[in-house]
């Protein structure tokens, strides 16, 4: 973490897995970083799919939550292209933007694209995530978890 990283906001396991560093989470907008590792790449030396595809749900989701973030967020349905290989770089992390289109009471429509370190965009995704109230969930918490999606 550096001095510009933000919290998410929530312990996302996966996310301390993958590495992801949040450095903007505002009105609708989102940015998260990832220093690409070796263990990101698959057997092309290039950022692995999945890895994109992670990065992408977060920061749109991130980008959903930033104009509520009492509120938790689902993804509904995600839509991805993949443009360019994602080359690991010394001279920077790769970034994903991610934007907040529209929003109703339950229902956000976000986009978010991942440049490499020389700014040309790797991936597209645009996204739907539903709202849900966030409450205490784990061994000690009197609410299952119930995430309906109807």
């Amino acid at each position: 973490m550096t001095d510009s990283t933000l919290s998410f906001g929530v312990d996302i396991p996966f996310v301390k897995l993958l590495g992801f560093q949040l450095t903007l989470f505002a009105g609708g907008r989102s940015e998260v970083l990832l220093p690409a590792d070796p263990e990101h790449l698959n057997s092309f030396a290039v950022t692995h799919g999945g890895v994109l595809m992670a990065l992408l749900d977060v920061t749109m989701a991130s980008a959903a939550r930033s104009v509520c973030p009492e509120l938790g967020v689902v993804t509904i349905e995600m839509k991805t292209s993949f443009m360019r290989p994602a080359i690991p770089s010394e001279n920077g992390p790769l970034v994903a933007k991610g934007e907040l289109m529209h929003r109703t009471a339950t229902m956000a429509f976000t986009q978010a694209t991942v440049y490499d370190a020389r700014g040309h965009a790797c991936a597209h995704a645009t996204g739907t995530f539903k709202y849900l109230k966030r409450l205490a969930t784990g061994r000690r918490s009197v609410n299952a978890v119930q995430i309906a999606t109807d």
